[in-house]
């Protein structure tokens, strides 16, 4: 029988289960001053892209080029752009995945908002794994379809195209532009 200060993995299934969340890894290092103004600089670039042209020129036109999602794309795109999860074809293809599996989720089950929510970001995951486009912010982009502003709502599959699909294209420009002035980067690792 294992002690409580025996670090050797538990036999019993439940001690196995909560011993798994103990953790055990090592924090991310920290980064250079460099690194955090690239990533600074890519954040506020795309971000400022996608916001001037939605208060400038969409806006105007009643449609929205912004969501929230955008902002946990900046951190991956901008701040770990050698991560998987950052590539173009997960940024692109894992928005406009799940923006078409959250906008079908809407249409059919809108009136049931709490389910169409889990539905929508569980099978807006399992079809970015199926597809090999995994990004999490997908997920936001999913769940907003879902949850989103009548705005939203009215463009239906609009939606995935913008603001989502030009949104997500905005950053990717701002993406290959900022990340490769960088001496120590280097975007993409590898596009599709």
């Amino acid at each position: 029988m294992n002690r409580p200060d025996d670090n050797s993995t538990p036999h019993h299934p439940l001690q196995h289960y909560l011993h798994k969340m103990r953790g055990g890894g090592q924090m991310a290092p920290m980064v250079g001053v460099g690194e955090v103004f690239w990533s600074w600089l890519g954040a506020f670039l795309g971000i400022g892209l996608v916001g001037f042209l939605d208060a400038r020129v969409f806006a105007p036109a009643d449609l929205a080029l912004i969501i929230g999602s955008f902002g946990a794309s900046a951190v991956l795109i901008y701040g770990a752009p050698g991560s998987p999860l950052a590539q173009p074809r997960n940024l692109i293809g894992g928005h406009l995945i799940s923006a078409v599996v959250g906008v079908m989720l809407f249409q059919e089950l809108g009136a049931i908002p709490w389910l169409a929510a889990a539905l929508a970001v569980s099978l807006a995951i399992a079809a970015m794994h199926l597809t090999r486009t995994l990004h999490p912010p997908g997920g936001a982009t999913a769940l907003i379809a879902v949850i989103g502003s009548e705005r939203l709502h009215h463009l239906g599959f609009l939606y995935v195209l913008i603001p989502v699909g030009l949104g997500a294209l905005c950053l990717l420009l701002v993406a290959l532009l900022v990340n490769n002035l960088a001496p120590s980067r280097r975007y993409p690792v590898v596009w599709w």
